[in-house]
């Protein structure tokens, strides 16, 4: 099985690479548009700031490519959050894969801290994703914006207000939060992500 991760201007890809490492499956990193369409699982991570990576992706003409990918791909923190229609991050528009906006966490409450970062339960699973998933499970969180609950909403948290810990639509699947440092159950998502048939 070839599995490739998006190359581009955002942080994170050795984490991902390193827990798929861990997972036994030697990835491709690569931003070449062959190698991507050809693998059996696209993995478009990311770490940073929607604006600057919405501009590079249309530069490289990722942006096209990524939303025309027939095979599973997963997006994972900002990769979800690029796979959207909105973002106020920088008030831009992102990929329209699911057809939501991302908004601006705003406390409501002393104790409510931005970013939300750290370990938070996700519940309502409703994904192959989540197979086997029995009951709430924690995983990593670390994030300023936030996917509404709606039509695609794969998996639910409750921060300030429920929001889409995950999304899935089609052959695209997206986590706001981050499985390659989740642990066990980070590793879980990942084999279920590996072994989703085409």
């Amino acid at each position: 099985m070839k599995v490739a991760v998006v190359k581009y201007n955002a942080g994170n890809i050795r984490s991902v690479d390193y827990a798929l490492k861990r997972l036994g499956v030697e990835a491709v990193i690569t931003a070449d548009k062959e190698e991507l369409q050809s693998a059996d699982k696209v993995i478009f991570p990311g770490v940073g700031e929607a604006e600057t990576t919405m501009n590079h992706l249309k530069a490289t003409r990722l942006d096209e490519l990524i939303k025309n990918l027939r095979q599973p791909v997963l997006g994972i923190c900002l990769g979800m959050q690029l796979m959207c229609r909105y973002s106020e991050e920088g008030e831009v528009d992102c990929l329209n894969i699911f057809d939501v906006d991302v908004k601006r966490f705003v406390p409501q409450k002393h104790e409510d801290k931005v970013p939300h970062m750290g370990w938070n339960t996700i519940g309502q699973t409703n994904s192959k994703l989540f197979e086997s998933f029995t009951e709430e499970e924690f995983v990593y969180f670390v994030h300023s914006f936030y996917v509404p609950t709606c039509d695609f909403t794969a998996a639910i948290t409750d921060y300030i207000h429920p929001f889409s810990a995950a999304l899935h639509k089609d052959n695209f699947y997206a986590t706001q939060f981050h499985p390659e440092k989740s642990g066990k159950t980070g590793e879980k998502i990942l084999t279920n992500f590996l072994n989703l048939c085409r």
